[in-house]
């Protein structure tokens, strides 16, 4: 009896399975929060936000999806329009997209150095000076 096994190719979105779950900096009275959901239906979601005294001063949601072997960084800032960043690089802990068009930030990246640090940043060009924000992360239980 022969048996005809089926592989199916993982996706570009179950490479970036390890920015699922809960993660948190606190700097002073500032707090930054992003909670990954798990790869699903060629998806992820985030949604962010960050306090500031205990009140918020903004919140961003994140549709993370494949597109054409690729990952498309969907950014829906609030009080901001919504932007696109295509991934440039994807790794087993790395991921960096990119917009060259866009205003600021042009590229958006995030790595994981460890099991429970996400370090994320947001770089490029504004008013012809390089920046860079960096978001150091570290994995916190996801609230019940």
């Amino acid at each position: 009896m022969l048996m005809l096994v089926l592989m199916l190719a993982a996706g570009p979105i179950d490479s970036v399975a390890w920015l699922q779950g809960c993660w948190a900096l606190t700097d002073g009275q500032r707090v930054v929060e992003e909670q990954w959901m798990a790869p699903g239906g060629g998806i992820m979601l985030n949604m962010g936000r960050t306090v500031r005294a205990g009140k918020l001063v903004e919140y961003e949601h994140i549709v993370l999806r494949e597109d054409g072997g690729k990952l498309a960084y969907e950014a829906h800032p609030s009080g901001q329009p919504s932007a696109t960043f295509m991934s440039i690089e994807i790794g087993d802990a790395k991921v960096i997209f990119e917009n060259a068009q866009h205003d600021f930030p042009q590229r958006v990246a995030y790595e994981r150095p460890s099991p429970d640090v996400l370090a994320a940043w947001i770089e490029g060009t504004i008013n012809g000076k390089t920046r860079r924000v960096e978001f150091p992360y570290t994995r916190v239980a996801c609230p019940k």
